[in-house]
């Protein structure tokens, strides 16, 4: 059922979306990409001037996109093209639980709901897509999904990512126009290569592009940092490429995955429940500490605030209902203060380096951390957006395709 706010979003949207009832879509997702850049890039002295041209000329939801739990990449990428929560479209996290294995959620074989590229093969258009999450195996007509053996910081060996490749001539077909993209690496610069082709080869109705460099520097380096700004100087380039080949019956919809937050610190709270002789458990994911344990749970609600412990506040039950159901099986769960995660360990120090500089998966409420969505294109009058939630934007994409589109349940997965 579409939410108050989705119908606010979709009337924005239906003044040129009805002038022009099927406009193909071109979906470019910077992973990593918090809103604060664009928001704040005057501040920054951002040098971005197509993202600037884009928000200018577009509709922007300026004060940002609130995201799914958790807010990672390939959960949150499936919530923007089915309009559901994890919980309802079965990608949970960016890997599968240790009980199935481990491995990514690499197959569309594991989506429990259909995705606007099913809403396309079912009116006999086309779809393409490039390292979007969750697609091996997808119906997709020209696809080089998110796959890969190794890994170079956000680039992924384009060697995997060909033995899934459709068609299987894929990678020799954009050669052909860039002989440059057949590289070892498949970076955002290659990725930008393959839209590029993409749209001049075949026009699909409905292009996924997944970018994935800035999310890479932001955890080796830590987000609005020299280096981050600098590769998302590098992305604004990249995105004017593909702007001078998209053809102008397109619409652009630029959006992210999830803010960024700085780290300085891990605490080790079973460490400090160790050292005071509190029997229990509680388990980290990082920007979550979660614990079925009542004393546990009581002693750490004693010490929100507390420096020592680095919690900000326990997530109400109603948050955990509207945004994480499966969560509520805890008896609490919390979140960290700012530039804090919670650590795993239970010997040691209590508060050690974080392996990274930068890191997302905070609760999807938390102030100043959101994603981006921005429309611009054929149709696109500038305007500004109201605050949105991640599930409301495939009713906008299904809007501008032209499509009628609700999350219908796929058959059972293998």
């Amino acid at each position: 059922m579409r939410t108050l706010l989705s119908l606010v979003l979709l009337a924005l949207l239906n003044g040129p979306a009805a002038a022009q009832a099927r406009r193909p879509l071109l979906v470019l997702s910077i992973d990593g990409l918090d809103n604060r850049y664009l928001k704040d890039a005057d501040k920054m002295g951002l040098r971005i001037p197509t993202l600037r041209r884009l928000m200018k000329e577009g509709q922007w939801a300026s004060e940002g996109v609130v995201g799914v739990a958790p807010t990672v990449t390939w959960p949150s990428h499936t919530s923007m093209i089915t309009g559901v929560r994890p919980e309802e479209h079965g990608i949970l996290s960016n890997r599968r639980p240790r009980e199935e294995g481990g491995e990514y959620y690499w197959t569309a074989s594991l989506l429990k709901t259909k995705t606007l590229w099913h809403a396309v093969r079912e009116v006999g258009w086309k779809s393409a897509a490039i390292t979007w999450p969750v697609t091996v195996d997808a119906a997709i007509d020209y696809n080089l999904p998110e796959y890969f053996q190794r890994r170079n910081g956000g680039a992924m060996d384009l060697d995997s990512i060909q033995t899934k490749s459709v068609p299987s001539n894929l990678v020799e077909t954009i050669s052909k126009r860039y002989p440059s993209f057949a590289h070892q690496w498949m970076d955002d610069r290659s990725r930008a290569l393959a839209t590029m082709a993409i749209l001049q080869e075949y026009r699909p109705d409905l292009m996924l592009v997944h970018f994935v460099d800035l999310d890479s520097e932001q955890h080796e380096r830590g987000p609005f940092t020299r280096e981050a700004k600098a590769m998302l100087e590098y992305t604004d380039e990249l995105v004017a490429g593909i702007l001078r080949v998209m053809p102008k019956n397109y619409v652009l919809a630029l959006v992210s995955d999830h803010g960024f937050e700085r780290v300085d610190r891990v605490v080790n709270i079973n460490v400090l429940l160790k050292r005071d002789n509190v029997r229990g458990t509680a388990e980290a994911s990082g920007a979550l500490l979660t614990t079925t344990d009542p004393a546990v749970a009581e002693y750490l609600r004693k010490r929100i605030k507390d420096p020592a412990y680095g919690i900000a506040r326990e997530i109400p039950k109603a948050e955990l209902q509207r945004f994480a159901p499966r969560l509520l099986k805890n008896e609490a769960v919390f979140e960290p203060v700012l530039h804090t995660q919670f650590g795993s360990a239970t010997e040691g120090e209590a508060i050690t380096k974080p392996g990274s500089r930068g890191s997302h998966g905070y609760w999807p409420t938390r102030e100043n951390y959101r994603s981006v969505l921005l429309f611009w294109g054929n149709g696109i009058r500038p305007s500004w957006l109201p605050e949105t939630e991640m599930v409301n934007i495939a009713p906008l994409l299904a809007q501008i395709l032209g499509l009628k589109f609700s999350p219908t349940p796929l058959p059972e997965s293998r």
